[in-house]
């Protein structure tokens, strides 16, 4: 199954594949403190070598067909606010399709984050990918956890230090 969401759009964003020129745009992520941290990457990096170890992992994704983060590209200017998608992780074993986000400091506090996870949770229930979804939010991004409570999700048990969100797609036709 193919669950990048490329061509899709909301009201101001278009969903996009990330390419090699993206690297300069997303390299300012991983300047900002905790974000490696956040997104469970090996301590002790420069930015520089985070930010090519996501390259690396985002183009294994696609390459496997293993889900992956769109870049959110803006409607009006073009340019990249961050990335999202959906992604198949294990997690304690299993296989879970998990919506996960970044966005980049410039644009916290907007509610792209939100905008781009949700339509990512309609994607995934109205293509019937799975009958439930996650993110998976480490307990100190305060701001991530409320973008998956705002996506409808509760919390369904923490691992380690991470606490997992999770919402049925049962629970997503009530509200939808």
């Amino acid at each position: 199954m193919n669950y990048l969401l490329t061509g899709e759009i909301t009201e101001r964003i278009i969903f996009r594949l990330l390419k090699d020129s993206d690297f300069d745009s997303w390299l300012p992520l991983f300047y900002e403190e905790n974000v490696a941290k956040f997104l469970n990457m090996p301590p002790n990096k420069t930015p520089k070598e985070y930010c090519e170890l996501w390259f690396e992992k985002a183009m294994n994704r696609y390459k496997n067909n293993l889900g992956g983060l769109n870049v959110l590209e803006d409607r009006n200017t073009g340019k990249m606010l961050g990335q999202c998608g959906l992604l198949i992780q294990e997690i304690e074993g299993k296989e879970r399709l998990e919506i996960g986000y970044s966005i980049l400091p410039e644009y916290w506090g907007k509610g792209y984050a939100s905008e781009a996870a949700i339509k990512c949770k309609d994607f995934a229930f109205e293509n019937s990918f799975t009958e439930n979804l996650v993110s998976n939010v480490h307990i100190d991004n305060k701001g991530s956890e409320i973008v998956a409570l705002r996506n409808g999700m509760k919390l369904e048990k923490r691992i380690d230090d991470f606490n997992l969100f999770a919402i049925d797609k049962h629970d997503w036709k009530i509200t939808y």
